[in-house]
Parts: structure tokens; C-alpha cells; sequence
């Protein structure tokens, strides 16, 4: 573990060092995930082909965190002082999501979506509607491919995460460890029933506002956030060496994966996608939170990973739709577009960064003076 930053509550507890880098891993894992998306058909010859699988693995993550940071508090702490935190944590970054996916709206034209056709007043009421986490139904969005957030597609799951939360303070919290693991079970067989005889054979879904992706979406939120907060529970500590490094390329080898069955066997890709969410990736949260960093490269390494990974997700993917608007108008392969995605990733962590000191880390301390008790905001 370490001290807290500068932009933390000044209450919060230490962090999990690695659980912050390994973050950063999956978030970075999710760019490349993105970036390929502009040479797959579908979801069948994607490569990095199981990125989506690092929502899962958020979820799980943040549900152990917040169980660890609160569940001893309520003694002291009001429900509404915990929404408000949570606001205060994680909107900053939605909205500026919001604003840069409209401010570049325009530049991103291509043959999948003409954004020639859009007004401004019409994209001005979209940019307010993603900063207020408003989802835009299908047929109502502008960039017209079905997404609940057409300027910051990944806001999505921070939909989730807002329901997660709400979950949390109003009933989860409450519940026993006993009842907490039946919950889980429950939500497991769901995700499990979901994955491998739904309509996909995977759990790519929760970003529309269709039947399907919002009971796929609620089945990974309902059985990866529960599941973080059981972890919290029963958590002891295992003794390993090189947790970091070893968890951080199970991440990357999970998300790399190439599609398994194909078209013909959906169910073996689903089979997959169940073995990572309810075995693999409670796991490496586990071993995750049991190892420790052990030189300086190591827990820099953890910091800035862990430091960037939530406005690295949320400010990159304004980007993609330009980068995938670009090789499309160019019908460029991916090495010809290389030096194009290399630039994306570069630049997305660098905005990361400057976001998170310029912007949100301010941002977040202004709230917190201003929003929570003095006893929580000093």
C-alpha cells in the first residue's frame, strides 16, 4: 500500500498500489482493444479481441475498493456524504469526456456516420445530455451506431458504476456475507446463462439502450460489483512475489485472446468470456491486492498507471472515433495507419495526464471543500 494523493479525501485510506497499477494495464489494454475496432467486421475478427472483458474487471475492482474504503464507516458517514464523494470522484471526468467528444464531433466524418448532418443545436444538446450522464435512446443519438453516449462511448459503464453505487449505499452495504455470496452466485449463473447461450456468445454489451445490452449490462454490473465488495470481505492476504508484473500480463494475455468457436460455436466464446469474469479476474484481484511493490521503478510504475487510468478511459475515446474516421476515409490497413496509433495512444496518456493535474485533481479538491462536512473535506 501507499500514502494517499494529493487529490485523495483527506480520510481515504492507503491504496492498493498494484490494484492501481494493474488499472492502468487493463485501460491501456482498452485503447488497443479500441484502436482495432477500425479493422474488425464485428466482434468475430476483432483483434485484442476480448478487451471488452476489462469492464469486468473494473467493475470487480471498484466494488473491492469501495468495500474496503467504506464498509467499516457508516457509523459515521450519511448515504448522501457517500454519493456525494462518489460524485465528486468520478463526474469531473465524465464531463470533460463529454465536452472534448463535442468539441471534436465534427472532425470525425466518415462513411459509418455523417456528421455533416447533425446541427449544433442538436450536438449542444447532446454534449449536455453525456455530461449529465442523460443516455440517448436508439435512433435519438447523433453519430446513429446505437451507442447510449455518442461523443464519449465508454461512459457507459460509468452508468453502471453509478447504479453500482446507488446498489451499494441504499442495500448492499446491508447485507450479510452469507447473503452478499448469494447474490453473487445468483448474478454468476445469470452472467454465466447470458454469455454462453445468449445471442453473442459474449458479454460485449451494456453500451445501448437495446434489451439485450441492458440485461447483459446489469448482469456483468450485478455479479463483477457484488463480487469486488465479497473480496473486500473475506480477503486474506496470500504470500507472492512479483504480483505487478505477473497480474498486469495475465490482464494483457486476457484481453489478447483471439476469438474462440467463431461464428458456429458462439457458446465457447461465452464459455471464455464466464471462466474470466467469475474465476480469472477475482483472482487477480486477489493476488493483486495481496502483493506489494518492492522497489522504486515498480511503484512508480503503480502510481502513474493507477494515477492516469480513469481519465486515460475516459478522455481516449473521442480519438478513436477520429482515428477510425481517418483510416476509413483513407481505407488505410493497420500498419499504413501505425504511426497514426501510436500518436493516439501517446497523446491520449499525455491528455490523461494534463487532465488529471490541470482539471480534475483541482477540480475534485474545490468540490470537496465545498460539497462535503468539514470533517470529511478538510
Amino acid at each position: 500500500m501507499s500514502r494517499i494523493s494529493s487529490s485523495a479525501f483527506a480520510d481515504t485510506k492507503p491504496h492498493y498500489d498494484i490494484l492501481d497499477g494493474l488499472r492502468g494495464v487493463a485501460a491501456l489494454t482498452v485503447i488497443c482493444f479500441h484502436l482495432f475496432e477500425a479493422y474488425a467486421t464485428s466482434h468475430i475478427d476483432q483483434r485484442i479481441n476480448h478487451g471488452y472483458l476489462a469492464v469486468d474487471f473494473f467493475f470487480i475492482l471498484s466494488g473491492f475498493v469501495i468495500g474496503y474504503a467504506y464498509d467499516d464507516r457508516w457509523q459515521k458517514m450519511r448515504p448522501v456524504d457517500f454519493i456525494k464523494r462518489r460524485i465528486i470522484r468520478l463526474h469531473p471526468m465524465v464531463v470533460i469526456g463529454a465536452v472534448i467528444g463535442g468539441l471534436m464531433f465534427y472532425t470525425q466524418g466518415c462513411p459509418v456516420w455523417d456528421v455533416a448532418k447533425i446541427s449544433l443545436t442538436l450536438l449542444l444538446v447532446s454534449t449536455l445530455m453525456n455530461a449529465l450522464m442523460i443516455p440517448a435512446t436508439t435512433g435519438f443519438e447523433i453519430r446513429g451506431v446505437g451507442e447510449m453516449y455518442p461523443l464519449n462511448g465508454p461512459t457507459w459503464s460509468l452508468f453502471f458504476e453509478y447504479i453500482g453505487n446507488l446498489l451499494y449505499v441504499l442495500f448492499i452495504r446491508k447485507f450479510s456475507t452469507r447473503l452478499l455470496a448469494a447474490l453473487v452466485a445468483i448474478a454468476g449463473i445469470g452472467l454465466a446463462i447470458f454469455a454462453i447461450w445468449g445471442p453473442f456468445g459474449d458479454i460485449c454489451v451494456g453500451f445501448a439502450m437495446t434489451e439485450e445490452n441492458m440485461v447483459g449490462g446489469f448482469l456483468r454490473l450485478l455479479f463483477a460489483f457484488p463480487a469486488g465488495l465479497l473480496l473486500s470481505r473475506i480477503f486474506k492476504p496470500v504470500r507472492i512475489r512479483g504480483a505487478f508484473w505477473i497480474c498486469g500480463i495475465l490482464v494483457v494475455a486476457v484481453a489478447a485472446v483471439p476469438r474462440i468457436g467463431g461464428s458456429e460455436h458462439l457458446w465457447m466464446n461465452g464459455l471464455y468470456d464466464t471462466f474470466c469474469a467469475v474465476v480469472v479476474f477475482p483472482l487477480l484481484v486477489w493476488l493483486g491486492a495481496s502483493g506489494k511493490t518492492t522497489d522504486k521503478f515498480s511503484t512508480r510504475i503503480c502510481k502513474f498507471f493507477g494515477d492516469i487510468s480513469y481519465p486515460l478511459y475516459m478522455v481516449h475515446y473521442p480519438f478513436i472515433y477520429l482515428y477510425y474516421a481517418w483510416v476509413k476515409n483513407n481505407e488505410l490497413t493497420f500498419v499504413e495507419s501505425l504511426p497514426g496509433a501510436a500518436a493516439l495512444v501517446a497523446g491520449s496518456v499525455l491528455l490523461a495526464y494534463l487532465c488529471l493535474k490541470l482539471y480534475d485533481e483541482p477540480v475534485r479538491r474545490f468540490l470537496t471543500k465545498h460539497l462535503l462536512p468539514r470533517k470529511e473535506g478538510k
